[in-house]
């Protein structure tokens, strides 16, 4: 079988839906497809493409036995929805040129956002009388309206428009839960066109010690024996970070407790400066580390948090919930109680949900668990389990192989054999 899969983000990026891209493509070519996967330059968290890249039009590369297809995008130092617009746009552009003038595949599997690979979906899709599959992971129009991104009038319209376009024309839409399954289905898609297709917990993570570990990260980070809140992931405007600040400042004077914020983002930056102008002195920012690092640093966080803004409930779930719990992180969730994340927080007895930008709650969910290292334990010991219940990847990623031979047709014959690891420049 031949797979084309469009999506923005990909290996050497760590975090957001990169791992999970790259995931898909390495565990098809490892069952003997043949897959190229069209993408930009890596600039993913921190809004910069990196060195190496810098100065390229477009890269080709063989990686893990996928060939990866690199195009060139405009990404902005400082992230506005205009910005943003012009970002995806250019990404869609260059993508849909560097597609179309590769082969025929036999499937196209095309990941949003950006929603604009709509477009390209269905103009190849066309061309080469081949099926395509929409996999949504963020509802990208729902969302820039309920986060006050993007005001109601002709451009909302037209994302929306551009939406019915991109699950109309598909053969398959897939999403990452139930709720996003069912909002998707009340925007008019048939429902048996809507298939789960969940993120998955990575395996490497399950032998995080539950408690007493990560005593490397805490001396390279000269933390010692403090009490460590962790935020792990995107600084965006979704994460509403600024109630963790609240927080902090409500518990500014007390020295056995970080907030350890790690990661980069388009918030990042003002986030800072609020801290500095607070004198919050118990709140600390470092970069997103290496793997081997970023699990012992999951190892030594006491608590780790999941923060949303009140307007985001089922338009986005995100995979640093499926971390945290495979790691047996207890959890401490500010969400909306209606979201997913709750559910999910709660029906695997992970920790604690708390009302969204309400600092106060959180701050008082985080002291709960310092008093009790018994509920710390058992909250990450129940997660993990639910994790490894509900997200194993062998079982998500055989389930998405054997609907893309379906929609293909029988002549898709998989090899046992896994390609060799290769990598060109």
């Amino acid at each position: 079988m031949r797979v084309l899969v469009l999506g923005i983000n990909y290996s050497p990026e760590e975090t957001g839906i990169a791992p999970f891209n790259t995931g898909r493509c390495e565990y098809l070519a490892g069952r003997g497809h043949e897959v190229r996967m069209c993408t930009g330059l890596p600039y993913y968290p921190a809004w910069r493409i990196r060195d190496e890249y810098r100065g390229h039009l477009f890269t080709r590369e063989a990686v893990n036995g996928v060939t990866v297809l690199r195009s060139y995008l405009y990404v902005p130092r400082r992230v506005t929805a205009a910005r943003r617009i012009l970002h995806e746009a250019s990404f869609v552009l260059s993508a849909s040129l560097r597609a179309l003038l590769g082969p025929r595949p036999d499937v196209l599997f095309v990941v949003s956002p950006p929603l604009g690979l709509a477009l390209p979906a269905v103009l190849l899709s066309r061309v080469w009388r081949v099926p395509y599959v929409f996999h949504v992971t963020d509802l990208q129009p729902d969302s820039a309206l309920d986060l006050g991104m993007l005001p109601p009038g002709p451009l909302a319209r037209a994302l929306y428009g551009l939406e019915r376009l991109g699950y109309r024309r598909a053969a398959l839409v897939s999403t990452l839960n139930e709720v996003m399954r069912r909002r998707i289905v009340t925007k008019g898609i048939p429902d048996d066109k809507v298939m789960l297709l969940s993120d998955w917990a990575d395996p490497a993570l399950f032998s995080v010690p539950v408690q007493g570990g990560g005593g490397a990260f805490r001396r390279a980070f000269g933390l010692g024996s403090r009490f460590l809140v962790v935020h792990a992931g995107n600084m965006g405007v979704k994460q509403g970070l600024d109630t963790v600040l609240g927080a902090a400042e409500q518990s500014r004077d007390d020295a056995d407790l970080v907030y350890l914020l790690v990661g980069d983002g388009a918030m990042r930056g003002s986030l800072e400066g609020r801290a500095a102008a607070l004198g919050l002195s118990n709140v600390r920012f470092i970069p997103l580390q290496p793997r081997t690092m970023f699990r012992e640093l999951l190892a030594a966080a006491d608590v780790c948090l999941v923060t949303q803004q009140r307007t985001v409930a089922d338009i986005v779930f995100p995979s640093k919930v499926l971390t945290l719990l495979a790691a047996g992180r207890p959890v401490v969730a500010s969400v909306s109680p209606e979201s997913e994340v709750a559910r999910v927080v709660r029906e695997g007895g992970a920790g604690l949900v708390v009302p969204p930008e309400d600092p106060r709650a959180l701050r008082e969910a985080v002291e709960t668990f310092r008093r009790d290292a018994a509920a710390r334990q058992a909250s990450g010991e129940s997660g993990r389990a639910y994790a490894r219940q509900h997200w194993d990847h062998e079982r998500i990623l055989f389930e998405m192989e054997a609907r893309l031979r379906r929609l293909v047709g029988s002549d898709a014959r998989v090899s046992t054999l896994s390609p060799e690891p290769d990598r060109v420049r």
